[in-house]
C-alpha cells in the first residue's frame, strides 16, 4: 500500500489539473507579453493543443513529466504501487502524443512540447526564448 489512504490518493487525484496549469500560465503569459497572439486548447486539432498560433502554423504543448512519461527527468519516476496500471497508462499517454505529433506534423503544424522540468527557475528564461524562436522560424 502506498503512503495515503484511498480517501487521501483520490483527493489528490482530483486537484490534478488538465488545462490552465501553472506551467501552461508561464508559457502563454510570456508569449502573450512578446506580442504572440493565440487559441488554447483547441479541440479541433488531434490532441487539443495547449497553445496554438495559427498565424505562424505552430501548436504548443506544455506537458507535465511525470504524465508525459519524460525521459531522463528526475521529475518522471514510476509508482512502486500498482506498476502495472501505471505504466500502462503512462505509455498509452506517450504513445497518443506521438500519434498526435503525427497527425499535426502530416497536415503542416509545427509541433513544440516544452516540458514541465524546462520551466523552473533556472531554465525559465533559455526555454521561454527558444520556444520564441522555434515559433518565428516558422512564420508565414
Amino acid at each position: 500500500m502506498g503512503r495515503h489512504s484511498k480517501e487521501v490518493r483520490s483527493y489528490n487525484m482530483s486537484r490534478i489539473r488538465s488545462t490552465n496549469t501553472k506551467p501552461e500560465e508561464k508559457v502563454r503569459k510570456y508569449l502573450f507579453a512578446q506580442g504572440f497572439r493565440y487559441r488554447k486548447n483547441v479541440r479541433k486539432l488531434p490532441g487539443c493543443p495547449d497553445i496554438v498560433l495559427a498565424k505562424y502554423r505552430t501548436v504548443i504543448f506544455v506537458n507535465g513529466c511525470f504524465w508525459h512519461m519524460h525521459e531522463g527527468c528526475s521529475k518522471f519516476v514510476l509508482p512502486q504501487t500498482n506498476i502495472e496500471y501505471w505504466e500502462n497508462k503512462l505509455l498509452k499517454n506517450r504513445e497518443r502524443d506521438a500519434e498526435n505529433k503525427n497527425k499535426l506534423e502530416a497536415t503542416g503544424w509545427n509541433v513544440v512540447t516544452v516540458w514541465e522540468c524546462e520551466l523552473k527557475k533556472d531554465k525559465e528564461e533559455e526555454t521561454l526564448k527558444k520556444l520564441c524562436g522555434e515559433i518565428l522560424k516558422n512564420r508565414l
